[in-house]
């Protein structure tokens, strides 16, 4: 825990049924989580202060998950990201690791593999 909070875990996903089902399983796994429904929405409430990670849709309107990553590593943020997308391609694959992404998380999403990426990621396994 970081001043009294727990781990905060940041969850970008245009799916409010995505968001409120990976919320209720991290905070069952004792993570603090924020949720945001666009890149915009998040960017423009950004702390990365005390986010252990991000777990970011690819499929987004607006503004795609790749699309975000690249934002985030202009700005010089590095806090550990997953990918997570239902058709990962090899050259979604390329870009996700040329942009930094720690994982890629193919849905339907296995609680087992996310929870081990915001386990390690909490550990400082990605820094």
């Amino acid at each position: 825990m970081q001043n009294g909070h727990r781990p905060m875990v940041v969850v970008v996903d245009d799916d409010e049924a995505v968001r409120e089902s990976l919320r209720f399983l991290l905070d069952i796994a004792g993570y603090e989580v924020a949720t945001f429904d666009s890149a915009r929405d998040y960017l423009d409430h950004v702390d990365g202060q005390r986010t252990i990670c991000l777990l970011v849709d690819q499929h987004m309107p607006n503004t795609t998950g790749l699309e975000l990553l690249a934002v985030l590593r202009q700005r010089g943020a590095h806090v550990p990201a997953a990918l997570i997308t239902g058709s990962p391609s090899p050259d979604m694959l390329r870009k996700a690791t040329a942009l930094g992404a720690a994982r890629v998380l193919e849905k339907p999403l296995a609680d087992d593999a996310l929870l081990r990426f915001v386990a390690c990621a909490a550990a400082g396994g990605y820094a």
